[in-house]
């Protein structure tokens, strides 16, 4: 029975509706190297021992006291100031909880990845496709991570999802460690997926180190300088560096279980933006010659402008960021899926590696 989530937090109700589908779906043969397909698995928070876990709960309140977490390094008391983020220390904003169904076909499954998203954002991404509730203060329900965790067993037990994804998280790391924990204890058994820009620090992707099973990682830009433009943040291209290298260092490359579902490692999303194909070229070389070769990546090609793009210059001639102000061509999209083939990428996000979900 499928759960679904009428409102953006809260009431939920029964629909049958995608019943016939996962039966079927689950009769159907997968093609997945065997190297990569595991016999079963087991969530990386459940094996933790309970002085790991105390430790994870004391190093949240530390970084709760002292808030460097985020590549802003903000230095602040989030009991009694706020940083760049604008948020404190026991609640953070939530602005959906329900079942999902537009991820990745190894993560939505049939019955939906059990997503928490938080409202607001540690960037300012010109294009971002989530304005209305990740650059808008006081977007979301203020929830305490007792209550994210609450939630995340009621996505298990009543919605029937086959993950918890926690997306936009980076800006509250410390409270998602505190609801995991929480939610384990209340008896959470699935997978926990980080949903992330990848604007994230080494140290708040240590803190996570145990209790996250499967990144789901964007690299966005390659230069400093479009970052700065484009993102608000120079700094991302070197931080998207080293988290996802440290993230895979954590869980390795991306691995299924027999029906298909992801359940361990990164997965790299990249979205190709028009006339910025040189810097998706530069992202496929490193994904392969500092990652692995055989890291699972999705190349996206769905990019539409969004946010402030195509909006009225102040100076009133033209539009804002004009550059990215379409969508990208074939050509585009078939040069960055060449350079990704010829770097030695092999893993890719396609109906023909995933056939039971696709």
């Amino acid at each position: 029975m499928h759960i679904r989530y009428t409102s953006r937090v809260g009431h939920i109700v029964r629909s049958s509706r995608y019943s016939s589908f996962r039966s079927s779906v689950f009769r159907r043969g997968i093609r997945i190297p065997p190297q990569y397909l595991l016999d079963d698995y087991t969530p990386r928070y459940m094996m933790l021992q309970q002085d790991s876990v105390d430790e994870k709960q004391a190093a949240a309140e530390r970084h709760l006291r002292n808030c460097n977490l985020c590549p802003h390094n903000c230095s602040v008391d989030r009991y009694t100031t706020t940083g760049f983020c604008a948020l404190g220390a026991e609640r953070v904003p939530v602005a959906t909880i329900a079942p999902h169904f537009g991820e990745e076909s190894c993560i939505t499954g049939t019955n939906g990845s059990g997503t928490v998203f938080f409202a607001s954002c540690n960037l300012r991404c010109a294009f971002c496709q989530n304005y209305d509730i990740s650059h808008v203060k006081d977007a979301g329900e203020m929830l305490t991570a007792e209550e994210v965790g609450g939630w995340m067993v009621k996505l298990q037990d009543l919605g029937g999802c086959h993950n918890i994804n926690l997306v936009t998280p980076e800006h509250v790391v410390p409270v998602v460690a505190k609801a995991i924990v929480r939610a384990r204890e209340e008896g959470l058994r699935i997978p926990v997926v980080y949903n992330t820009s990848s604007f994230d620090s080494v140290e708040s992707l240590k803190l996570l180190d145990g209790l996250v099973d499967i990144y789901l990682a964007d690299f966005k830009l390659w230069s400093p300088e479009t970052a700065k433009r484009l993102l608000k943040s120079e700094k991302y291209p070197s931080t998207a560096r080293e988290a996802i290298v440290e993230m895979t260092g954590q869980v390795g490359v991306l691995k299924f279980t027999g029906d298909g579902l992801a359940k361990q490692g990164v997965l790299i999303r990249h979205l190709i933006m028009p006339n910025y194909v040189e810097e998706s070229k530069a992202i496929m070389r490193f994904i392969a010659e500092e990652v692995d070769k055989d890291s699972f990546v999705h190349i996206m090609s769905q990019y539409f402008p969004s946010g402030h793009v195509g909006r009225k210059s102040a100076r009133g001639s033209g539009v804002r960021y004009e550059d990215i102000n379409r969508q990208i061509s074939d050509e585009e999209e078939e040069a960055v899926w060449k350079a990704a083939r010829e770097v030695g990428l092999w893993r890719f996000n396609q109906a023909e590696q995933l056939a039971g979900y696709s």
